[in-house]
């Protein structure tokens, strides 16, 4: 049993995390994609010695199992280089086909920087979009986690202005379908799913938006009444993530990234993971980002790192995709 870790950006703490995990002793079989030298580099960087095992899945403290993908060009901490996006979209490419090949059992995704790697000439909106184009799945959802809720992703990275147009009941309703579907099989035999509103006030009955008069509820009403869903909504975004709001409350369904996201990780920032239903593997993902000013200090937490591994660990000891 191993999960693949793939460090991302090579100029941010992604490395880090891999180096200074490699010094615990831990129960989990990590096989790291990546530039063996740029592990070196990192820990000389870090005063931290570590040993290379290449293609293994079993180490002991201070030796990290890597599956060697050469980069491109010279890394320096905190500076970013187009020159090595090809290199971390082909640890992806290979982490993945790993997985595919039931060679590793889940992937666990560092931080990249999107904006590099579509300065390097690649339409990169994020994993979640590229993990659907390299496994061919038609949908997938970004879901993030932390001790007490959960919340999930109508849509993921876009523009505001232009998220209403991707509001649609078929989007809609696959989205909650596989929402809905995934917390079965993670044991929760009726889930209890929160829909937010799109607009302010859910639409105030029409006022402020009727994208919850013609879309939402009309869903809602749907999958409650012909599949026996248990859906609230539409909720007014602004009460949804109270504690009275939550009580009971299984996941958040949000219409978009900062109306949900931005409450997960006041709450549980360094303990959150991004969790991505639908692929037909297990993903689960660090919830934050390069941190390019902290690479090769040795000051950051591995707290998000612990949390996704944990989440993958469990969902491969449940059976979950």
């Amino acid at each position: 049993m191993s999960i693949a870790f793939t460090p991302g950006e090579p100029a941010g703490i992604g490395p880090d995390l891999a180096v200074i995990y490699a010094q615990k002793k831990t129960d989990k079989n990590l096989l790291v994609f990546t530039d063996p030298d740029l592990l070196l580099a990192r820990a000389k960087k870090l005063n931290l010695s570590i040993k290379i095992k290449e293609n293994n899945t079993t180490s002991m403290p201070g030796e990290i199992c890597v599956f060697p993908v050469k980069k491109n060009s010279k890394t320096i901490e905190g500076l970013l280089n187009p020159e090595n996006a090809e290199f971390v979209l082909k640890t992806l490419q290979n982490a993945t086909q790993h997985c595919i090949d039931h060679q590793c059992d889940a992937l666990v995704t560092g931080p990249v920087h999107k904006g590099v790697i579509n300065q390097a000439g690649t339409n990169f909106t994020g994993h979640t979009e590229y993990l659907a184009d390299l496994t061919h799945t038609k949908k997938t959802v970004m879901m993030l986690a932390t001790e007490g809720l959960r919340v999930a992703l109508a849509t993921t990275h876009l523009p505001l202005s232009a998220v209403p147009d991707q509001i649609k009941t078929e989007s809609l309703s696959q989205t909650i379908n596989i929402i809905h579907h995934s917390l079965l099989s993670m044991g929760i035999k009726k889930p209890n799913i929160v829909v937010c509103g799109l607009n302010p006030h859910a639409g105030e009955n029409g006022y402020l938006g009727r994208e919850e008069i013609e879309i939402i509820n009309p869903l809602i009403h749907h999958l409650n009444s012909k599949e026996g869903y248990h859906l609230t909504g539409a909720v007014p975004a602004d009460t949804a993530f109270t504690p009275d709001a939550l009580e009971g409350v299984d996941c958040v369904l949000a219409m978009y990234h900062d109306q949900g996201l931005p409450v997960l990780k006041t709450l549980g920032f360094k303990k959150a993971v991004n969790i991505t239903l639908g692929l037909p593997f297990i993903r689960t993902s660090v919830d934050h980002g390069t941190a390019l000013d902290l690479a090769g200090t040795g000051n950051i937490s591995l707290g998000s790192l612990h949390t996704a591994l944990d989440y993958a660990q469990k969902f491969i000891n449940n059976h979950v995709i």
